[in-house]
């Protein structure tokens, strides 16, 4: 029994001075890892990684920097890409800058008077002057004979009619398509057609003078236009019913002040 508890006393023993070596171990190896960590010349991990988080913290400020930066050259861009646009693209800036220059020009004509821009162009409308009088000369609507001459006092034969009657006007002999003129500088009053004279227009030649130009096709003027003497108004058409007989013409009727006077009086 003593020996048994001998026994038991040596291994007591034993565990005792083995937990107190292990604890000398544990004691001296923490001694040894405070002495490095206050050495000066090591770096501490520790340090290290509180340092990447404050680096980490500034990057932000960094970033608003940038952005506010590229917020600034943003702001400054328009005009740069204006001038860049005019010095790449000259022609296009010249021509919008035209364009709105036209723009502006088609805007007042409205307050100018209507003669200023009609017919064939403001400069030819402003220099234009109705004032054809009895001793003023015109040109011939077209060159041709003179197929029914004036006759207001007796009566001609008509050969498509087969009759005799007054001719307020000439019919003067044409080709079919001839060119037909304007006689003097004239306004046009009126574009119309009927079953004797065709197509016709109507010109102010002013001072009361108003001239009828019928048997006409593709007719160039319209109403309120301005002519120049020898401006083409439209060409020969088919004859009418009227004047099957006699052919393609052209009729040309003068008045003054509401009476029919001879045209053949005033032509060159």
């Amino acid at each position: 029994m003593k020996e048994k508890f001998n026994q038991m006393f040596k291994d007591k023993l034993f565990l005792v001075m083995l937990v107190l070596g292990l604890l000398t171990i544990v004691a001296a190896a923490g001694v040894v890892t405070i002495q490095r960590g206050n050495t000066p010349g090591e770096e501490n991990p520790y340090m290290e990684q509180q340092q990447g988080a404050i680096i980490a913290e500034e990057s932000p400020e960094d970033t608003l920097t940038q952005i506010a930066g590229n917020a600034d050259a943003q702001r400054e861009q328009p005009e740069s890409h204006i001038n860049n646009r005019a010095e790449s693209e000259p022609v296009q800036v010249a021509k919008e800058a035209e364009s709105t220059q036209n723009k502006g020009d088609a805007a007042g004509k409205g307050n100018q008077p209507e003669a200023a821009y009609a017919g064939s162009g403001m400069e030819n409308a402003v220099s234009l002057v109705l004032d054809f009088s009895d001793t003023s000369k015109m040109a011939w609507p077209v060159m041709g004979n003179v197929l029914l001459d004036y006759s207001m006092d007796t009566t001609i034969y008509f050969p498509t009619l087969e009759q005799y009657q007054v001719n307020p006007g000439v019919v003067i002999q044409a080709e079919v398509s001839q060119p037909v003129v304007a006689p003097a500088n004239a306004k046009v009053v009126a574009v119309s057609a009927d079953e004797e004279l065709g197509n016709f227009v109507v010109l102010d030649l002013g001072n009361d003078y108003v001239a009828t130009c019928g048997q006409l096709k593709e007719i160039q003027v319209v109403e309120n236009e301005y002519l120049e003497a020898g401006q083409v108004m439209g060409y020969v058409a088919e004859p009418t019913k009227y004047y099957s007989v006699e052919g393609s013409n052209v009729y040309f009727q003068l008045e003054h002040q509401g009476n029919k006077v001879d045209p053949i009086d005033y032509f060159e």
